[in-house]
């Protein structure tokens, strides 16, 4: 095989799950009336703004050999601790600052600090006490969630305060500002994995974690970062869930740990560890959300989502060990 053809067919194993999104797109073009408009793609976005950002986080621990099933929790108590401040209604409190614009920051610290502990707490549980990630962060997921009902008593906060919520409603070039701060995310961290040694550290920690310990790297380190991270990206996500609700309830974001899993594994992700890119977990959850829209579009009923989401992970998978034994024999 020459240079050229390897080049060609490397760049198409990276990028696959980006040419996977223009297919789908084309063919609902072509087959589902009224799919083909700019204000469905806008809508398809947009809509991916909240599991987009919570993707980032579950992908950085996923990148680096471990797992993190804490997040949709996380988001949950983070968009209820917002509420709770800064809505009018039900059980919100309605804090007012003066000026106004300082509830924006105040807010967003606030979700970010308890995503920030609630990550640091799950970070020092796998690294330094050396417990498995998966039993943590499932546990944490349970108490988590235990603590939104607890904290709310199974009520919700309504009428989140206009300062707020102007996030949701200004748009630019036809999208939320909230979809924007997703791109951004994406961009931001994107940079951040390729771009500077902590990103890499974390590829290599995931594929050899002995080997990248032995080469000085300080391991546990970088992964308590990842796991304050994750709960941070968490945190940001449930600020902007409480954006797009306007409020915050006790079954805030219920399934969003599955489609953040499935779009993160689709977008090219190992669970293995030591493999994957953001812009293919952000192409990952544009596919999803294509997906969704068409299913809407359509008329089906709202099962027929998980069962596709369902066989896209297992599709993925089996993409991704297909992927690995083309790459072996280009080696």
């Amino acid at each position: 095989m020459n240079p050229r053809t390897r080049h060609a067919l490397e760049f198409v194993l990276d990028n696959l799950v980006w040419f996977m999104l223009l297919l789908v797109l084309v063919v609902f073009s072509l087959f589902i009336p009224n799919y083909f408009q700019l204000g469905i793609f806008a809508n398809i976005i947009e809509a991916s703004s909240v599991l987009g950002v919570m993707s980032i986080g579950l992908a950085l621990v996923i990148i680096a050999g471990h797992m993190d099933l804490s997040v949709e929790s996380v988001a949950a108590l983070s968009a209820m601790a917002v509420g709770i401040l800064f809505c009018s209604s039900g059980i919100g409190l309605g804090v007012q600052l003066h000026p106004e614009w300082l509830m924006v920051p105040v807010s967003l610290l606030l979700a970010l600090a308890v995503g920030g502990l609630i990550g640091a707490f799950n970070g020092y549980l796998v690294v330094r006490v050396k417990m498995s990630a998966f039993i943590i962060t499932l546990a944490s997921y349970i108490w988590v969630r235990g603590l939104v009902l607890v904290i709310s008593g199974g009520r919700s906060a309504q009428d989140l305060t206009p300062a707020i919520r102007w996030f949701g409603i200004q748009r630019l070039i036809g999208l939320p500002l909230t979809a924007w701060i997703a791109v951004a995310c994406f961009v931001v961290f994107s940079l951040i994995m390729a771009k500077t040694p902590f990103g890499r550290h974390l590829v290599m920690i995931g594929g050899n974690e002995t080997a990248t310990f032995r080469a000085g790297i300080r391991v546990n380190r970088n992964l308590i970062i990842a796991f304050v991270l994750a709960g941070a990206i968490a945190g940001l996500a449930g600020w902007l869930l409480a954006i797009r609700t306007s409020g915050a309830t006790a079954n805030l974001g219920v399934g969003l740990l599955f489609n953040a899993f499935a779009a993160v594994v689709i977008g090219g992700v190992s669970l293995k560890g030591g493999v994957g890119t953001l812009p293919g977990v952000y192409a990952g959850v544009l596919l999803l959300s294509a997906i969704n829209t068409a299913i809407n579009l359509m008329g089906l009923p709202a099962n027929f989502t998980q069962v596709i989401h369902g066989l896209l992970v297992l599709a993925a998978v089996l993409l991704d060990a297909f992927k690995q034994t083309i790459r072996q024999r280009l080696a």
